[in-house]
Formats: C-alpha cells, structure tokens, sequence
C-alpha cells in the first residue's frame, strides 16, 4: 500500500509511505554484497560508517544476509542466526536511524550457489534437485568451482522455512524497520520456482503451484513474525545469474505476482532483464504489477531519466539503484542536481576494508543548476 504526500506527479524525489513507513523520496539502495563482515560473519563498525553514510536513500535494503551456517556461500557475508550477529547489526541499524535512515533486512539462503568449506561438517550444498550449477564459490582460496548439491528431503523443507522466521525476528530485535525475502538471482527460493533447477516429484515440484510452494510458505512464516506490512519479496524473472533459468517465467512469475497479492505485503521487488546485461526476450513486467496490485520496486540499469519515467506512468513506485550507491554515497543529492557520478572501482567489490568502501567521495562543489523546477516538482 502506498500512496504520495504531494498532489503534483511523483518523482524520485517525492515522499510515499510504504508500509507503516514514510520514505523522505523514493530512492531505494539495493542490495550489495560487498563481504566485509568481521570474523564470525559478525557486521562491524566499518559496515555502520558503510550504511549511515548512504542513509539519505528513502530505504536501505541490506546486503544479503544468511539465515542459517548453511545458508552461506560467498566469504565474509553477513549473518542473522547468531546472538553476535544481532547485536553487530544493532551498530549497523543504529547508526542509520541517527543519520535518519530507513532500512530492512534482506533474508537469505543461497542453497546450490555454495561449496562444502562453508557448510557444516564439510558437507554438500543443499538444493530442490541435485543438478551441479555451472558457477563458482567465492571462498577463502579464492574463486572455486561449486560441487553438485544435495536434494533436499521433502521432510526437511519445513526446517528451512522456520529458519526464515528466525530470521526475522532476529532482523527486528536488531532494530531493523522491515525484512526483505530473496526470492531471486539464482538462490534457494529461485532454484525452487524454476523448472530447470527443481526437477522434485513431490509437493514442491512440478507445476507452477508446486514450485511455488516453499516461497508462498516461506512469505507467510516471515509475515507471522514481522507482520505483512513490514516483509517484501524480491524477485528477478529473467536473470540468469547463478545459472538459473525457467521455460516458461512469465507465466511463473504472473503466478506468483498474483498469489502475492493478497497478503498486503509492504512491496515487490523487481530485477528487470539480467544483470550482466544480455538480451533477455520481451516480459511484460507492468503486468506483474498490476497482477501485484501494490507497491512495486524496480531494479537494474535505470538512471534519473529512466527511473522519472517508469515513476510517471506507473511502472513502478520506487526505484533502487546498486552499483551506482557503491561509488556514490551521497546519490540521492547528486542525482537532484545532476552532478556527477563517481564511477566503481571493480577491484575492490569484494572483501578488503575503507578502500573501495568507505572512502568514495561525497560532494564538495557543484556547478550551478536551474535546479528550483525540480524542488517545486518534489516538494511543491
């Protein structure tokens, strides 16, 4: 449910409430693994300085934290399962709410898209089916090649799902505003819903209904604890990172847009195309939106321009940037004044500490611009 605080068209700039929160402007960071968790996978104080700096965002989306040991499947990613951990995220969510931020947490179990040195006892990644994804682990020895997973037992499913219930209620006693499902880019959720990774003959295999079973009863675990008004999904219907792949997924995805839209969820969350930028065939994401019938997120690839327009014809409410929030903390001031961005430095994405992370610049001058249409636009 959302609605704008300003009679005159919305733009990312214009307030909205999403939820029972009120969002100073609709510009959402996405979420960005970075690892550079402490030991442990404990968020530190680096990861606070990290966040707070870029809590001018409407909303934060956390980088994707693990529900469980098991969960995990890159070096140094966060957790949400350990009493250390809560209390790490509490700096984190902490020093976003004094810079006058918002942020939730986004819950996550990578399932396949793993390796046995961060599984418990050395054992194999678990998965809907064991099919081996061409993809690699990013461990500790660097990139190495994912083993094949293994199915998990239809009896052990309802553990997970109370493992993403934990989870957030972990992510509330941390002091997070709200929670994030990933459903999307390959993870465990993903390999259920499509049909080139779930090949299972029980309930949660074969026809769409099935393979949407554990996201459906995953969403109604973390409703029951965080309330439907404060949980989005995320989604990504043509993605193929982290070999994922679907034969039919506009069907898939209208399914689940539709069986979504009955529990008053605070927003979808959409990556539009794939990431790494291949052509994708058409998909009708309006119709997801309206099948959704809420509040809808879009990601991948917009700037200011795009972003304005997909807001104004009603494509989507707010828009969440990610690689561009790595280099450019103070994002939401310079895409007002259409100053320049900085651009990523790649080499230091991943692991490491202040270089890359912590120490882009925020602006220091700007170029005159006939910025007052704007503001009168935005908060007129």
């Amino acid at each position: 449910m959302q609605k704008s605080n300003t009679s005159h068209a919305p733009t990312l700039f214009s307030p909205v409430e999403v939820g029972p929160l009120t969002l100073r402007n609709r510009i959402v960071m996405a979420p960005l693994t970075r690892s550079r968790a402490s030991r442990g996978n404990v968020p530190n104080e680096l990861n606070a300085l990290y966040y707070a700096q870029r809590a001018s965002a409407g909303l934060i989306i956390s980088e994707a934290t693990q529900i469980s040991p098991e969960g995990q499947g890159y070096i140094r990613t966060p957790g949400i399962h350990s009493p250390e951990q809560i209390e790490g995220w509490k700096c984190v969510t902490k020093a976003v709410h004094v810079t006058g931020g918002t942020m939730v947490l986004q819950l996550w179990h990578v399932g396949r898209i793993s390796h046995p040195s961060f599984q418990p006892g050395g054992a194999a990644p678990v998965a809907p089916s064991a099919i081996r994804p061409n993809a690699q682990a990013f461990t500790e020895h660097g990139f190495e090649p994912i083993p094949t997973p293994r199915a998990l037992e239809t009896a052990e499913i309802p553990g997970i799902v109370e493992q993403y219930a934990q989870a957030a209620r972990n992510a509330l006693a941390a002091g997070f505003d709200g929670v994030e499902v990933h459903a999307a880019n390959g993870y465990l959720i993903d390999q259920f819903l499509r049909d080139g990774t779930n090949k299972r003959t029980d309930r949660y295999g074969g026809s769409i209904e099935n393979r949407s079973r554990f996201l459906m009863e995953v969403v109604n675990a973390v409703i029951a604890v965080a309330g439907a008004d404060r949980t989005g999904v995320r989604i990504s219907a043509q993605n193929g990172q982290n070999d994922i792949a679907d034969s039919d997924p506009q069907t898939l995805f209208d399914y689940v847009a539709e069986q979504l839209s009955g529990k008053g969820l605070a927003y979808l969350h959409t990556i539009e195309g794939d990431t790494s930028g291949a052509p994708v065939p058409p998909f009708d994401y309006p119709r997801l939106k309206r099948l959704f019938g809420g509040t809808v997120i879009a990601n991948n690839g917009f700037d200011k321009r795009r972003a304005n327009q997909a807001i104004a014809e009603g494509r989507a409410d707010l828009i969440a940037f990610g690689k561009l929030y790595i280099a450019n903390p103070d994002l939401v001031i310079r895409l007002f004044l259409d100053a320049p961005l900085m651009p990523v430095n790649r080499e230091t994405l991943y692991g490491g500490a202040e270089q890359g992370y912590t120490d882009y610049p925020t602006l220091r001058t700007v170029a005159a611009q006939p910025c007052y249409q704007d503001a009168e636009r935005a908060w007129g």
